[in-house]
């Protein structure tokens, strides 16, 4: 029986040793080590409980060359273990490919903020609408600065200025040096000035996904520079989602301690692995939400925005009052298969005094519902009080 509970608790020891590593990465980290410091540190204190949890399993025999194999045993496996962890945590991944070449037309804006972001104007033959359209792409403000503006071409030839942006942090936009820079306040912030550097007095908005989350704060904060919004396939407005270990496949040890740095000393994080690191890793895209353009080949696997991907970006302060004041026109459209909820949609829908919903099926239905909103012709509401029968997506 003592042998038996020595094993169990020598097994829980081992299983909390990478939690205590990492806890003492972060801690170190904390107090304003270095990343060689932090580092070392973290995988000494693994180790170091690691020893203890293999101490606990292997019984202690009584005979002196019992203990002695004993004692070569431990040390080999954990030699081993180390090792493996040692080397997959300190190892960069392989050289990344070299960043996205620009796209044709690409410009960049360089604000007061001190971002600088990539974008693609669309510019129609004669401007007939006073308010230019800015897009505000989902996946944390990684645009598609080629097959969007292709997609919403269509605005042009209805007389629409169309600009198209990659989010500071995000596709061809520069990276911030410190992480917690990135957030829903920084993108407010800069789409402000965005409208200003177009010289505009108000925006008309379009927005999908984690985009209709910034068209919203932007919609509160700043309610009298918007002639009029569409949020396709709306995020919910209060949960602040960021991507996680899960999102990019199985966890490594290095990406471990990067989600550990990054929640308590972001900073920190960047230092440990960079950015060009981070831009590497791939996330999956939707690829039939409401707002989507079609593409001539599936989205590629490289998705660039690694640091901003990856911070919460929680709702300002007093968002939902702002949105009570809103006044001007609102459509949210939720299409058939997207990884929104219904329920988000329908709760911004009811934030946004006066604001409707329609359920578009299919990239034609919402590009001719879109159209039609922008040009102040009316658009029947979807008035069910659940979703409709071909509708895929989470509720």
């Amino acid at each position: 029986m003592r042998s038996l509970a020595g094993m169990v608790a020598g097994a829980a020891v081992l299983a909390l040793s990478p939690v205590a590593g990492l806890a003492a990465l972060a801690g170190t980290a904390m107090v304003g080590a270095g990343s060689g410091v932090f580092t070392v540190t973290g995988l000494a204190v693994f180790a170091s409980v690691f020893h203890l949890g293999l101490l606990l399993c292997v019984p202690r025999p009584g005979a002196a060359w019992g203990r002695w194999l004993r004692a070569a045993l431990i040390l080999a496996v954990e030699v081993a273990v180390v090792w493996r962890v040692a080397d997959a945590t300190l190892t960069p991944p392989p050289a990344p490919a070299a960043a996205a070449s620009p796209v044709a037309g690409q410009r960049e804006w360089r604000l007061p903020t001190g971002s600088r972001l990539a974008y693609a104007r669309v510019a129609p033959k004669r401007v007939t609408r006073p308010e230019p359209v800015v897009f505000l792409s989902g996946a944390s403000g990684l645009a598609d600065l080629a097959a969007d503006p292709a997609f919403y071409r269509r605005l042009a030839a209805d007389g629409h200025e169309v600009y198209v942006y990659d989010r500071v942090g995000s596709g061809r936009s520069a990276r911030l040096p410190d992480p917690a820079a990135y957030g829903l306040g920084r993108d407010v912030a800069d789409l402000e000035q965005v409208r200003q550097a177009i010289g505009a007095r108000r925006l008309t908005l379009v927005a999908r996904g984690e985009g209709a989350r910034l068209a919203a704060a932007y919609l509160s904060a700043h309610p009298d520079e918007v002639s009029r919004a569409v949020l396709a396939s709306p995020a919910d407005l209060d949960r602040a989602r960021a991507a996680t270990l899960l999102d990019d496949g199985p966890p490594t040890p290095r990406m471990l301690a990067v989600h550990t740095l990054l929640r308590v000393e972001p900073a920190a994080a960047h230092a440990f692995a960079g950015d060009a690191e981070l831009d590497a890793r791939t996330v999956g895209a939707a690829v039939c939400a409401a707002g989507t353009p079609p593409r001539a080949t599936p989205p590629p696997a490289r998705v660039e925005g690694g640091y901003a991907r990856l911070v919460e970006r929680p709702s300002p302060p007093g968002m939902r009052e702002g949105l009570a004041r809103v006044t001007a026109p609102v459509l949210v459209v939720k299409g058939a298969c997207d990884g929104e909820s219904w329920s988000a949609a329908t709760g911004v829908r009811r934030a946004i005094p006066g604001a409707g919903l329609v359920y578009a099926e299919g990239r034609g239905a919402y590009l001719a519902t879109l159209r039609a909103f922008l040009a102040g012709r009316a658009v029947p509401p979807y008035e069910g009080a659940t979703p409709p029968p071909g509708y895929r997506g989470p509720w």
